[in-house]
């Protein structure tokens, strides 16, 4: 899989919420273009060239660089909470639903980790407004999890002292395949994510 179709340039339902095209494209653009180059080394020209278009077509779309940084890691960050949300609110045991949440979590960050570099590690290069409505989004993400381990623990099937502390330490775990995957590696993003799943549950000590 190429840079190209991590990010949905070739696939027409990637980034379906953005529109019209040409904003699509300049987006995924940009998300390519911050994955390699980061956000402060990459220009407006650079986004633009990209997308085979002119500067000056870029701004009719997005007032700033910083805009389009907003926008991708608020679909992003929207996109990882529907996740888990959907992982939580699934019928059958903490255990199970613990596992669905960690295991998907990991395959969005591992198959799109080119967005997900972008979108988890790119946060302080926003201002402090949208900076703040995306620590939002990811307090959310939080208490999805939080929740699942809570439900484990009030139940007797997680032995976890620190729900808080081993919250944050399997966000960490799962967000960080973003930085290390490789589709060249010895396994695949779903293998990945029953890796990981079977480590949290090891983790939080399900019986």
């Amino acid at each position: 899989m190429s840079t190209a179709e991590e990010t949905g340039a070739g696939d027409p339902q990637a980034w379906a919420e953005v529109t019209p095209d040409a904003a699509r494209r300049l987006l995924i653009a940009a998300v390519e273009a911050f994955a390699e180059r980061g956000y402060h080394a990459t220009t407006t020209r650079d986004i633009a060239g990209r997308a085979g278009m002119s500067p000056a077509a870029l701004y009719i779309h997005y007032k700033t660089k910083e805009e389009l940084l907003h926008r991708i890691s608020r679909i992003g960050h929207e996109k990882a909470l529907d996740i888990l949300r959907t992982a939580a609110g699934r019928e059958g045991s903490a255990a199970e639903r613990l596992a669905d949440a960690v295991s998907s979590f990991v395959r969005w960050h591992a198959g799109g980790r080119t967005t997900a570099r972008v979108v988890q590690y790119e946060l302080d290069s926003l201002g402090p407004d949208a900076r703040a409505e995306i620590l939002a989004l990811r307090r959310q993400v939080d208490a999805e999890v939080r929740g699942i381990v809570e439900g484990g623990v009030a139940d007797g099937s997680f032995d976890v002292p620190d729900v808080k502390g081993t919250t944050l330490a399997i966000l960490s775990l799962c967000i960080d395949v973003a930085r290390w995957f490789s589709l060249d590696g010895p396994r695949t993003p779903d293998e990945v994510g029953a890796l990981y799943a079977d480590l949290v549950l090891r983790m939080v000590g399900s019986k």
